[in-house]
């Protein structure tokens, strides 16, 4: 087996987090910093409008390090969606899959449900939905609890911060109830 076909072929989750797990710990100690990936829009807001915002003044400069950062996971992403894409369909459980049929979705070829995410939907009404109400509910949601999923409960969580701990279980309530409640609701749109 090749490097290429090694790296194309599906990994189980422990690998990536045990790397995650790591993370944390290291960038703690190596220069105290936390691991997230929101905070790093508001220093390129800050960085790119000169405007007199009081939000975005401050010296984003200290924080160029989490814009390497996540400019690494969008080259990550890129060279890995280019170069090391698996050929075949995503796999789905079969139980998931008679779940996801009831409510019209049956295509993964492209990573995400085309039934969802396409430019048909885009200005329709579940479109309205799924990308403008709930873009703006995530990014509200961010802003609001001070973090996002991987700040709150990774970091937030491994140094035993209570807010942290109400903002996952937050994340997780609203996950399961989308999931299993306004997801379905909206696909009969």
């Amino acid at each position: 087996m090749s490097i290429i076909e090694f790296l194309q072929q599906p990994w189980h989750w422990a690998p990536a987090g045990v790397i995650i797990g790591l993370m944390v710990p290291a960038l703690l100690i190596i220069g105290n910093k936390q691991f997230g990936i929101s905070s790093s829009l508001r220093h390129i807001c800050a960085a790119c409008i000169p405007a007199g915002i009081p939000f975005f003044q401050y010296d984003w400069r200290q924080n160029t390090w989490s814009l390497f950062y996540v400019s690494g996971i969008v080259l990550g992403g890129c060279i890995a969606a280019c170069f090391l894409s698996d050929p075949d369909p995503v796999k789905v459980a079969p139980a998931l899959a008679e779940s996801l049929a009831r409510d019209g979705i049956t295509d993964y070829s492209n990573m995400i449900p085309v039934q969802i995410f396409n430019w048909h939907n885009l200005f329709s009404l579940k479109g309205l939905f799924f990308f403008i109400i709930g873009g703006f509910m995530v990014g509200f949601g961010t802003r609001y609890a001070g973090g996002c999923t991987s700040g709150h409960s990774i970091s937030g969580l491994a140094n035993l911060q209570l807010p942290s701990l109400i903002a996952t279980i937050a994340f997780m309530a609203g996950g399961f109830i989308s999931a299993n409640l306004l997801i379905p609701f909206l696909l009969k749109l």
